[in-house]
């Protein structure tokens, strides 16, 4: 093992010093830093892991206008993300969260967690969702609060973060007449639940930069 990783970093000073002369010292430390740690960004909340987790999202009732199904159809995708990406997560399905708010009167996400015998919540508050820049172009925009709630410690927030407004494209728009708005709508509802999912997991940096040329 020891010789294999003096191994991997005679190889990566070899290939700097062939690339020094072309590229300069700043791509090089990058390219460096990229062979050495690769391009994930550690997760800033990593304690879902073996836990027993549902996903919570709350709208207010002016996104229920043109965005009724936001609220489940976001609940589903990040609990599929978490599933995927966290090692032995036990995620409550979207579905038995929709039927146990359709059977249950609630007016807190611990409710929700206690009644689905979760331990912890993942508790996604939207407090605003738009696919339209104007009439005749979209450029998704949200605002939203992501916390996590620990049943078992008595319901208390252990995590808390509201990201700045995530519009997406971030530098532009798209005609409405160049795409269909379920078509824009699915990959703005990925991007925004990829952003959620990732504060859990460690993810690629450059996943953004992907994420912005399929808009195009």
């Amino acid at each position: 093992m020891i010789r294999s990783r003096r191994s991997l970093t005679c190889a990566a000073l070899v290939l700097i010093a062939c690339l020094v002369p072309a590229a300069g010292c700043v791509n090089t430390l990058a390219g460096l830093a990229y062979i050495i740690k690769g391009t994930n960004v550690p997760a800033e909340y990593k304690d879902l892991k073996e836990k027993k987790v549902v996903v919570v999202c709350r709208t207010p009732a002016s996104l229920t206008f043109g965005n009724a199904n936001i609220a489940r159809e976001l609940t589903h995708e990040v609990s599929r993300l978490l599933e995927q990406r966290i090692s032995k997560v036990e995620m409550v399905s979207a579905s038995d969260v929709e039927n146990w708010c359709d059977e249950n009167s609630w007016d807190d996400p611990r409710e929700i967690g206690k009644g689905l015998e979760a331990q912890m919540v993942v508790d996604i508050d939207l407090e605003h969702f738009s696919l339209y820049k104007g009439q005749t172009l979209y450029q998704g925009s949200a605002d939203y609060t992501v916390q996590v709630i620990d049943i078992e410690n008595g319901g208390d927030v252990v995590f808390k973060k509201t990201p700045p407004q995530l519009l997406w494209p971030p530098n532009s728009a798209v005609l409405t007449s160049e795409k269909r708005e379920p078509e824009f709508r699915q990959q703005y509802l990925a991007v925004l639940a990829g952003e959620i999912g990732a504060l859990f997991y460690p993810h690629d940096a450059y996943d953004a930069y992907a994420r912005d040329a399929d808009a195009l």
